[in-house]
């Protein structure tokens, strides 16, 4: 069994439902603007999505109640980040134990609360793992899921093949999620390698929605794109695996 096939039949076994492996070679000056050069100096990534319950996404539209926002926060963001950081520590630890550098990114740890945003972008790694493309919402949407899906990357130096090319998006005229946006944060404009992420989203927008209902309400959720988006909503309910 070659080092991909004892990666993915370890996070699968796991309960993982996504994993792939990204070429960040393209994309390297990205990075760099992101993580700074110690990022950047690994050529690969291990992309890892765990799907998300479809019973706590419906409960998003009813999120100005408490309890629903308790579960939802816990048991679709705070308990699969603890599963995906696991896992992505296994997984550097299996790397690592084949002679091969790895440095598993946090699943949900900010570097700039002004950017939104971490060392390193997971959805970059599972879009250049050919597992979805990044919507109007921002996110990373599978052809299966949507963007009801969490990840987490770990990079490395081990010789891993790509395991797919980046998706072109298939969004269309649809606008569901900037029409849904309770912050008015998301513009509907497609998705633009050329372009800054505040062509699509404004940041500054989305945190003071966060701030407010945090003040408010004491725990804070939103993900009414992940809710709303064709491509989640079709196959809710439904188990779909999509790991390459």
């Amino acid at each position: 069994m070659d080092l991909y096939d004892t990666v993915k039949t370890s996070v699968v076994s796991s309960g993982a439902d996504y994993i792939g492996v990204a070429d960040l070679v393209p994309a390297r000056e990205f990075i760099v603007s992101f993580g700074g050069e110690q990022i950047a100096k690994y050529p690969r990534a291990v992309s890892i999505g765990i799907r998300l319950l479809d019973s706590l996404v419906d409960l998003l539209p009813d999120r100005q109640e408490y309890g629903n926002a308790l579960l939802y926060r816990h048991g679709a963001y705070d308990a699969v980040n603890v599963e995906l950081d696991r896992l992505a520590l296994s997984v550097s630890k299996i790397i690592q134990n084949q002679g091969y550098n790895a440095i598993p990114i946090p699943a949900a740890k900010r570097a700039s609360d002004e950017k939104i945003a971490a060392v390193f972008s997971h959805k970059l790694a599972a879009h250049l793992a050919g597992l979805g493309w990044i919507g109007k919402s921002c996110l990373l949407v599978t052809p299966n899921n949507g963007p009801r899906v969490r990840w987490v990357s770990i990079l490395t130096d081990a010789p891993l093949a790509p395991t797919g090319s980046p998706m072109e998006q298939r969004c269309g005229d649809c606008t569901q999620c900037a029409s849904a946006c309770p912050a008015g944060a998301i513009t509907g404009r497609a998705f633009d390698k050329e372009e800054t992420r505040e062509a699509r989203m404004g940041a500054a927008e989305c945190q003071a929605y966060y701030f407010g209902m945090e003040k408010t309400l004491g725990v804070a959720v939103c993900g009414m794109f992940l809710y709303v988006c064709p491509y989640g909503r079709k196959n809710a309910g439904v188990f779909s695996r999509n790991s390459p």
